[in-house]
């Protein structure tokens, strides 16, 4: 186009900087962003609101503000761009500050606005603001909104206040697919998963359908439950309504399959897919592992590797996990030295739980400890809590008692590791210590929390 001297307006910009966002492209949008200055089109509203929305969406807030900051009487459509990038980035504060600015200047906020201003309120401890914002959308009638419906129920459900959510979903005249899944996914991220499965086949009743999204957060539901015959009971309703291509779905499955015990099923459901990503090979590999089948997850891996896949953190901390689960300590070793030499990949600190674990439980505790020795990082008290339990397994109440007065050091309070020593110490026939251990529990104040049956 340029070359044809045709010069580009404010539309064109605006294409191509959103062309630039959807690429994920930070270096093309500051070069769009060159251009939009050189034409003189900095202070026009449309190419402005591509520019803030497009350094929003990629994390780059700051730039977004420059912008933004430099009209000098933005629309309702550049606040409402500036508005959404900082509650999508999770700056809150400075989300109401820029809301507060905007009324102050007589901008009337919309529904963009108020979604954009609840998406930023996600801590339980906001809980209060995202009520006032909740009773400003009462009293102004944007609840009747859908958008901002949803937002609201997403905004309680991510507080965990639930019975709010539901109230806010309940008082929804006629609740479309977006409200139905903000309130289910927000039952299931929180844990209450026979909520999310009983609101799912209450949406089914009424005529709602789901999409790929909400059918995997229900299945993820069913996976923490172990039902697998609710599981099997979606996985039909994917298999009617065509959403078996899916690749979230079909992750989801397999996933859901293997936690619910049912491994050959789950790896039917990947044998059988037209399309495959890492996060679909992690999910099998993960699940072979944690049900023993080690020599087929490895097969799976390397079929990964294959195929051009490259593993991710993930891949190799469901390697890790798959080794300690069947006591594979040789290829353990040699999995977490592929991943740092081979794959470039930085340990992390569940790679380092995992081969902890790994020798510890094969009774290389010397090894284990020395493994520790080498961390980049400092141990947290995962890898101290996973060499301790291995010091239960094994007896040993020296080695126990070191690694307790380090995790008393982390976290003084937490009366498990004091109670396993104890249980080192009984095992060893040590009574004496295991009633002064326990006295010097009662002395600090220091209780054992009671376990609870699932049952």
């Amino acid at each position: 186009m340029r070359c044809t001297q045709t010069q580009p307006d404010n539309y064109t910009f605006a294409c191509i900087l959103r062309a630039c966002t959807e690429k994920t492209d930070p270096f093309g949008l500051r070069i769009a962003h060159g251009g939009v200055i050189v034409s003189g089109l900095e202070l026009d509203s449309v190419s402005s609101s591509a520019l803030v929305s497009g350094y929003s969406k990629l994390g780059l807030v700051d730039e977004a503000y420059r912008v933004f900051n430099g009209i000098p009487d933005p629309d309702l459509v550049l606040w409402n761009s500036m508005v959404v990038g900082y509650g999508y980035g999770g700056f809150w504060d400075k989300c109401l500050v820029l809301f507060n600015g905007m009324r102050k200047m007589g901008r009337n906020p919309d529904g963009y606005t108020l979604v954009g201003l609840i998406s930023g309120f996600n801590d339980p401890w906001l809980l209060e603001i995202g009520q006032g914002i909740h009773g400003f959308c009462l009293k102004n009638g944007f609840d009747s909104n859908a958008h901002v419906g949803s937002s609201i129920v997403s905004m309680y459900s991510r507080c965990n206040c639930l019975d709010s959510a539901y109230k806010a979903f309940s008082s929804l005249p006629n609740p479309d697919l977006v409200q139905w899944s903000a309130l289910i996914t927000g039952f299931s991220q929180t844990g209450n998963s026979e909520e999310a499965l009983v609101l799912f086949k209450e949406m089914n009743f009424n005529g709602e359908h789901p999409d790929p999204i909400l059918i995997a957060s229900v299945l993820a539901a069913s996976a923490r439950l172990a039902i697998v015959r609710t599981g099997r009971e979606i996985h039909s309703y994917v298999f009617r309504n065509g959403f078996e291509s899916d690749v979230m779905v079909a992750s989801a499955l397999i996933d859901m399959y293997t936690k619910c015990g049912s491994a050959v099923y789950g790896v039917r459901v990947f044998e059988i897919m037209h399309e495959r990503n890492v996060v679909t090979y992690n999910s099998v590999i993960s699940g072979l592992g944690s049900n023993g089948l080690v020599s087929q997850a490895f097969a799976v891996f390397e079929e990964m590797v294959e195929k051009g896949f490259k593993p991710d953190q993930s891949t190799f901390s469901a390697l890790l996990s798959a080794c300690s689960h069947g006591g594979f300590v040789n290829d353990g070793k040699e999995i977490f030295r592929r991943m740092e030499k081979e794959f470039g990949i930085t340990a992390r600190m569940e790679h380092y739980v995992y081969m902890v674990k790994l020798l510890g439980m094969a009774g290389e505790l010397q090894e284990a400890c020395n493994f520790i020795q080498t961390m980049q990082v400092p141990p947290d008290s995962g890898v101290l809590g996973a060499l301790l339990s291995c010091c239960v397994v094994h007896g040993n109440s020296e080695l126990g008692e070191i690694v307790v007065g380090l995790l008393s050091e982390i976290d003084p309070n937490k009366t498990a590791y004091k109670v396993m020593l104890s249980n080192i110490y009984a095992v060893n026939g040590k009574w004496d210590d295991v009633k002064k251990l326990r006295d010097d529990m009662l002395v600090a104040g220091l209780r054992k929390t009671p376990g609870v049956s699932w049952i």
